[in-house]
């Protein structure tokens, strides 16, 4: 039979975050090497318009989506019928385009690698995820993994390392993320007022999912001491919570409404001019307190030269050079995130210096071209291999 060269994209997230910009740029390096994309959404969402202004086809199906809360009898289940509908549904696409690669961004999506076994369909998986338990959902994770993909992507060595060591066959090739970065080396003059910020606070934000790892908490508790230290400082949020995390919004709005704040700190919810928004800033935070596989959003931080604060959990450390670009602190470990973040807002010379390096950095270390490059070598390689 003649090769189609259709390839089945499965995403976990219809929103742009980390995963959902990444995908788009692997969307395009497959158009350049004449493959045609067909992607399939668990739900919509803001991906969804930018597939269909590129004329890529675009589905949506609840793919039954694995995460830490079903990993109960009553969420197996739950799994389990999700995973079967979409088993079906896939195989009516396949009827349509016969598809030659599936590629499933994210663990969370374990119906594709499942699929393309039973269909006899080279598999790849892109790893974002540093998954420490529970232990059975690593464990099946890991088997399924290993059954259906020789060479899955990781975002950075810190999840390579976390999943290599449970693998007996499948070898894990690091290829870290890159993005267009020219809307981050913008200038935006009027970007703190447009914020609602007096021009002239020192400004200290982070961008991030809101759920239990991404340390939203955490940020407040350092918002709130510096903010009695330095009345010239303003904080500021932004992103929406993950289903389910809606009870962490509430937390984060009652501390902003109760504490000592007194206008402080503003949540913004999901914006999508993050360029403008970095801007804005003067010192970018991720403060995630659970693992963080390699956040984007530093990229496009230290694209706008922002000086980097964030926590040893992840993919930070092979993007972030201590001292040189930022700082890297422990998770929740409050004592040194404010004695760090002090020394920012006192010496301008120094966000600015550490500002600039990073943006260097950026360009030369974390490049779209780079990052172009492997993931066609990488896609070749994988064809060649069945």
């Amino acid at each position: 039979m003649p090769k189609t060269r259709n390839v089945l994209f499965l995403q976990s997230s219809s929103e742009l975050y980390g995963s959902g910009k990444i995908i788009l740029q692997v969307l395009r390096v497959y158009q350049k090497e004449g493959f045609n994309p067909i992607v399939v959404l668990t739900g919509p969402g803001a991906i969804q318009g930018y597939l269909e202004k590129e004329n890529i086809p675009v589905y949506i199906q609840n793919l039954g989506i694995l995460r830490r809360k079903y990993v109960n009898p009553q969420g197996l289940i739950n799994r389990f019928n999700k995973n079967l509908k979409a088993y079906r549904f896939l195989s009516e696409l396949h009827e349509k385009y016969q598809f030659e690669l599936v590629y499933s961004n994210t663990l969370a999506v374990i119906v594709g690698a499942y699929w393309a076994q039973k269909n006899q369909l080279p598999h790849i998986w892109h790893i974002h995820e540093i998954l420490p338990g529970p232990a059975p959902l690593v464990k099946l994770l890991s088997k399924i993994l290993d059954k259906s993909t020789a060479k899955p992507i990781a975002v950075s060595q810190a999840v390579a390392d976390h999943w290599q060591g449970f693998l007996k066959k499948a070898q894990i090739e690091v290829i870290h993320n890159g993005i267009p970065y020219g809307e981050f080396l913008d200038n935006f003059p009027n970007a703190k007022k447009e914020l609602g910020i007096p021009e002239s606070s020192i400004v200290i934000g982070m961008i991030g999912r809101i759920n239990p790892g991404k340390g939203q908490l955490f940020f407040l508790e350092m918002a709130r001491q510096l903010s009695l230290k330095y009345p010239e400082t303003h904080f500021v949020l932004v992103g929406d919570p993950f289903p389910g995390y809606e009870p962490i919004l509430d937390e984060i709005i009652e501390k902003i409404q109760h504490e000592d704040f007194e206008g402080k700190v503003s949540y913004l919810g999901f914006r999508e001019d993050i360029p403008k928004v970095l801007a804005g800033l003067d010192i970018f935070v991720l403060p995630s307190i659970l693992p963080d596989s390699f956040p984007t959003v530093i990229l496009e931080a230290m694209a706008a030269a922002k000086p980097i604060l964030a926590t040893r959990t992840g993919g930070a450390v092979e993007m972030v050079a201590e001292g040189k670009t930022g700082f890297i602190i422990e998770p929740e470990d409050l004592e040194t995130g404010v004695s760090q973040l002090s020394k920012l807002i006192e010496q301008k010379d120094l966000r600015n210096q550490l500002g600039e390096a990073g943006r260097n950095r950026v360009l030369s270390e974390f490049s779209l071209e780079a990052f172009e490059e492997r993931i066609k070598k990488h896609l070749w390689e994988h064809l060649e291999k069945n």
